[in-house]
């Protein structure tokens, strides 16, 4: 078996991504599995998904959510593919050659350990409700191939990669942290730390499922949670070094007397004034490194 296709699922009907996938497999002939393995999803989802049972190599149920890095190394258990390809749940194939293109890449270049598509939201701007998570999107997490190239690891997500099964059976994601927020980056970091290359293509994946503006603010704060606690180990700390927020907590000078004057902006104020439409991500910056200073004290 050539690629493992591994979908982690919560929470999101994955029955239209799994056609998609099968239909390529299908048509192209391609030496590829698919494994799904629910998260504790809620029980509409659980049911809304045993008729997939049949459709997919293997669909494991959990009882207990293990978090996003846990479950990504569950994968392993499961998955024959001499190289396993990660998708988000909420993703969405838009070219009829996805699949095919990474496996082309593989034959083309087999010394390759890792690679990232990318991925894409929409050209249109969705309505003020869903803004901010839209907009960093496409300013910040979108990136085209170019530039990508230019920082791969820091570049590299988790929405959308291929690794060598073995390579992932060296280095797996810290099972340590099971919330939200910059698992991809240390597991970049891992990677880099072991001289293991990342490879970057053009071969994005359509995210299908923007939060609102409050569900995105949550998933913020939990993430800086989840680098507060990274940057407490002194071993993580220095890998995460290249991150931008923490090469500006870093160097922050003061940083109590900038915590006084955060306050007296509130950081209230500013989750509001990011819920408005066409704000400057700057101020979602600023928010972010108030909330690292309170979670770092």
């Amino acid at each position: 078996m050539l690629l493992s296709v591994c979908i982690p699922v919560y929470n999101f009907d994955v029955r239209g991504l799994v056609s998609d996938l099968k239909k390529e497999i299908s048509v192209n002939g391609l030496d590829a599995e698919i494994i799904l393995i629910d998260d504790a999803s809620d029980e509409s989802f659980k049911n809304t998904h045993q008729i997939l049972q049949n459709e997919v190599e293997n669909f494991i149920f959990l009882e207990k959510n293990i978090g996003r890095s846990r479950i990504r190394n569950l994968f392993q258990k499961y998955a024959s593919g001499k190289y396993l390809l990660f998708l988000d749940c909420d993703g969405k194939i838009t070219e009829p050659d996805f699949l095919k293109n990474y496996t082309d890449f593989i034959q083309k270049h087999p010394e390759t350990d890792v690679m990232y598509g990318g991925r894409i939201v929409s050209a249109s701007a969705p309505d003020d409700e869903h803004y901010l998570r839209w907009k960093f999107s496409v300013e910040r997490e979108n990136l085209p191939l170019e530039f990508r190239l230019n920082k791969p690891y820091l570049s590299f997500q988790t929405n959308n990669f291929v690794i060598k099964k073995d390579i992932f059976e060296k280095v797996d994601f810290n099972p340590a942290f099971q919330k939200y927020g910059y698992e991809d980056l240390l597991f970049a970091m891992d990677l880099k730390s072991e001289h293991i290359k990342i490879d970057h293509i053009s071969n994005p994946i359509f995210n299908n499922d923007l939060e609102s503006n409050s569900v995105y603010l949550g998933k913020v704060e939990e993430s800086i949670e989840s680098l507060a606690a990274m940057l407490k180990d002194k071993n993580l700390a220095a890998k995460l070094s290249e991150v931008k927020l923490v090469r500006l907590y870093t160097k922050l000078p003061f940083k109590s007397l900038f915590g006084l004057i955060l306050n007296g902006f509130t950081l209230k104020g500013l989750k509001k004034k990011l819920s408005k439409r066409g704000v400057n991500l700057r101020y979602l910056d600023v928010y972010k490194l108030g909330l690292l200073l309170k979670k770092m004290k």
